[in-house]
């Protein structure tokens, strides 16, 4: 047995496609095929059942895919120990962020991190909250940039930010003439959220006290929307009001800043933490990857007064 074929079994397993992970893998198909298969001689065991497309884990592989990811894990930590005692930055991350953030804090800090650490390989995927925590429970990523808190004893959450909400609504009078809104002044039915599995939709309906729904609509229009831009564009051209992170409105220009509305303190916010395993041997290369995302923020949120943490549950 190899960390290898460790690693081609566990590339199986995600990808669930011979080629696609050899492709990963960098090796031909037969070479991976080969290995797996005398993996599995060797265990006495079938991980994959091939009869099946596409290829999936057997009952007993998928223990064993899950040992596998462990393995790999260690074998990484081992590394990354040694460059922890040289008290070198250096090494591979994988970390996750939630589309909510993604486009917005991204931007801010990802050019200054390359410049400070060349000697560190940065792997980013974009992705909803649950499966960022499924990914960093099976060792897929080794942090996520998060709404929080999470209640999860797995995990240790360092905090980055806390961020306001606000409402967006160019074309309702009634939320204009306000210099700060109450969260009972919105209108549900003109209320435009994110689609279901965003956590951000869950705090605007804490926010706003609303019943889970599917979807929004209006008239003969069924909205399903995953994307805060999309949203902004659908209020600007007459449907509705949204709520918008702070980060979000950062790009937006002065006439479209008139139709933003904060709200009255406590002021509403979500709290944005890096959370990661608890034990975790990267530990050094997480804190420059955090260090240089609060070095980069803009002041406008790391103002200290009186707020509301809303829940993501």
């Amino acid at each position: 047995m190899t960390l290898q074929q460790i690693e081609y079994i566990v590339a199986l397993d995600q990808h669930r496609s011979f080629s696609k992970a050899a492709s990963v893998c960098h090796v031909s198909q037969p070479s991976l095929s080969a290995a797996i298969a005398k993996l599995e001689d060797e265990l006495g065991v079938k991980i994959f059942d091939r009869s099946r497309q596409p290829v999936i884990p057997t009952d007993i592989g998928q223990g064993i895919i899950l040992q596998g990811r462990r393995m790999l894990a260690e074998a990484a930590n081992l590394l990354q120990v040694v460059s922890e005692h040289q008290k070198k930055v250096q090494g591979a991350i994988r970390v996750g962020v939630i589309p909510t953030l993604a486009p917005y804090l991204l931007p801010l800090f990802l050019k200054d991190f390359a410049g400070k650490y060349p000697d560190v390989s940065l792997s980013i995927r974009e992705n909803t909250t649950e499966q960022l925590l499924d990914q960093l429970h099976r060792n897929e990523i080794d942090a996520a940039i998060l709404a929080t808190p999470l209640n999860d004893p797995g995990l240790k959450e360092e905090l980055l930010f806390y961020e306001d909400f606000a409402a967006y609504a160019p074309h309702e009078p009634q939320i204009l003439n306000k210099q700060y809104l109450l969260s009972e002044e919105i209108e549900p039915d003109k209320l435009l959220l994110l689609e279901e599995g965003h956590c951000m939709r869950t705090q605007i309906e804490n926010l706003c006290a609303l019943q889970r729904a599917a979807s929004h609509s209006l008239q003969n229009i069924t909205y399903e929307v995953g994307s805060l831009e999309t949203l902004k564009r659908l209020v600007e051209n007459h449907v509705g009001i949204t709520i918008l992170p702070q980060l979000a409105l950062l790009d937006l220009n002065e006439e479209q800043m008139q139709y933003v509305r904060f709200f009255q303190a406590p002021a509403p916010v979500r709290e944005i933490s890096l959370v990661f395993r608890q034990v975790q041997a990267k530990y050094r290369l997480l804190s420059a990857f955090k260090n240089c995302i609060l070095a980069n923020l803009p002041s406008v949120l790391t103002r200290d007064r009186e707020k509301r943490v809303l829940g993501i549950r």
